[in-house]
């Protein structure tokens, strides 16, 4: 019992909000009520309510998870990656004072197998139009770095992983050929320690899909 209230769990997503904007051009998810409680009240005799929702969204709402079939027609998609990939993982947080992360912020790291998490402070700006433009991203270098090391993970508290004011997306690209996840849209980065905890962003087991939203959250201790 001891070591179970040593550990602590955080939360690095952000609420999904009906009409939210998450990427400009995207449309924003709808969120309703498919059965409300009123009318399934008709259906049991003990007064037992019940409530089933709907929600319409693209795939990249909130902060959501990259594998390889988002770039590449052949690559894993959510049903073939294994959540071994995606939970329980020894992470990092590296912090990223500038606006391109850097290989030199890696290069003394011991990533292999590990989630790397690049803190930038960006989501302050999350729910803003300041949000969109001249965010903070992983260099390409980075990324190569990130995949020879073997990487198990990259996730970035950005708009994008990439700089999105050029029409590439060469850290996307490197990663995901490498068959390393991404999380993209983190939030809540600066509450972690540089190292010592497991990172967890496992989406639905989805066929033909290579992007869904995710509960990242940490575990530390």
């Amino acid at each position: 019992m001891a070591d179970r209230a040593e550990k602590r769990i955080v939360d690095l997503s952000h609420v999904i909000v009906a009409g939210m904007t998450t990427y400009k051009g995207l449309p924003g998810p709808h969120i309703c009520d498919y059965w409300t409680r009123e009318q399934s009240a008709g259906h049991y005799d003990d007064g037992a309510t019940f409530q089933i929702g709907r929600i319409d969204m693209v795939a990249n709402t909130g902060t959501y998870v990259d594998v390889p079939f988002h770039r590449f027609a052949e690559g894993e998609d959510l049903a073939a990656v294994g959540v071994e990939r995606l939970a329980g993982l020894e992470g990092l947080c590296v912090h990223s004072p500038g606006l391109a992360a850097e290989a030199a912020l890696f290069e003394r790291l011991d990533v292999a197998g590990k989630a790397v998490l690049v803190r930038t402070g960006w989501d302050r700006h999350w729910g803003a139009d300041s949000y969109f433009d001249d965010h903070p991203f992983l260099a390409e270098a980075a990324a190569q770095l990130l995949a020879a090391r073997g990487a198990a993970l990259v996730g970035i508290d950005s708009h994008n992983i990439d700089d999105t004011r050029a029409r590439t997306r060469p850290v996307h690209t490197a990663l995901l050929s490498a068959g390393i996840p991404i999380c993209e849209h983190m939030t809540n980065l600066g509450a972690l320690p540089a190292s010592g905890f497991r990172f967890f962003a496992a989406p639905p087991k989805v066929q033909g899909m290579g992007t869904f939203p995710v509960r990242a959250f940490a575990e530390i201790g």
